[in-house]
């Protein structure tokens, strides 16, 4: 429930303008369904989903995808809310290593990184610019 909920919010924007039809934008929070829980100590926030799954093309949206953990957390925790008819991955970036077999239906940009990297996300929405940083380990940028 960080940056991908206000990338939905920008995607069902874009869809309406096409489209002429708003498609509904849910918030799922994943904290409990990570499974480096309990270690994180994680944040719960509650999940707003306006509608029931059940039946529904679900498209989840992530800003950064790496390991594949997040959006496996993601798929579970949707599970538990009902057994929708298909669910894609739609992604800003898309970083690799992959831990799990798991692939966006929609990428936004390819970032090929190296592990000692890490990638942020500014969105307008909480971080007043969209801007997209790597970083090492060590902390020195790597580019923007």
């Amino acid at each position: 429930r960080r940056r991908g909920a206000p990338l939905a919010e920008r995607l069902a924007e874009l869809i309406e303008q096409i489209e002429h039809v708003r498609p509904p934008v849910g918030k799922l929070d994943v904290a409990l369904y990570r499974d480096d829980y309990p270690e994180r100590h994680p944040v719960v926030r509650p999940t707003e989903l306006p509608y029931d799954v059940t039946g529904k093309d679900i498209v989840l949206v992530d800003e950064v995808i790496f390991t594949g953990r997040t959006v496996r957390a993601a798929i579970d925790a949707l599970m538990d809310l009902g057994r929708p008819a298909s669910i894609q991955l739609a992604v800003l970036l898309d970083r690799g290593h992959r831990e799990l077999p798991i692939r966006p239906d929609y990428v936004g940009k390819n970032v090929p990184t190296s592990r000692a990297e890490h990638v942020h996300t500014h969105l307008t929405e909480l971080d007043g610019e969209d801007a997209v940083f790597i970083t090492r380990d060590e902390g020195t940028d790597v580019g923007k």
